[in-house]
């Protein structure tokens, strides 16, 4: 009787392994809008040899234009601020603004994505910068941000800093569990 009970805690044990560490390989992300009602998800899945899939689905933005989309330094995503609460383009390494900036990117500068005649932002976009664990560019806990208009991929510093921040709000804003 007590062997059957080791052997079944055993199993127990094995099957529950794997899935903890599944779970530390993804992580997802629901959408806040500016009106604090929720528009959208990412699911996020480590890659095997360093960075992160991004795959996203957001409804209700402007149809038909391009839009930025950023990993931003905290998780606090509160439409009461404008989502300001979220800080600044995540940047662990102190870099310049922008995929295109000589001395950048930031970990969390990603390319414009496009919405759809159907107010849909549908996209995977792939983040080598990052990783899902607890090191320095890990995304756990931060936010994802969809900026109302595109990003010029060099503006120094980047338009997320205060000053602009405003002109420039957040359409979306999903913390990263």
């Amino acid at each position: 009787m007590k062997a059957m009970r080791t052997i079944a805690a055993l199993s127990l044990l094995a099957v529950a392994l794997p899935a903890g560490a599944q779970d530390k390989q993804t992580a997802v992300a629901n959408f806040v809008a500016k009106d604090g009602k929720e528009d959208g998800r990412a699911q996020l899945t480590a890659a095997a040899n360093g960075g992160v899939l991004i795959e996203v689905e957001i409804s209700g933005l402007p149809a038909n234009k391009w839009v930025a989309i950023h990993v931003h330094e905290t998780g606090r995503c509160d439409a009461a601020t404008h989502h300001e609460s979220a800080g600044g383009h995540f940047d662990p390494e102190k870099a310049e603004h922008g995929i295109l900036a000589a001395k950048g990117p930031h970990a969390g500068d990603m390319p414009n994505q496009y919405v759809g005649q159907d107010g849909v932002l549908r996209a995977q976009i792939f983040n080598g910068m990052v990783t899902l664990d607890g090191k320095t560019d890990g995304i756990r806990g931060r936010a994802l941000m969809v900026h109302a208009n595109s990003d010029d991929y060099r503006s120094q510093p980047s338009r997320c800093r205060r000053k602009t921040f405003l002109r420039r709000r957040p359409i979306a804003t999903a913390q990263v569990l």
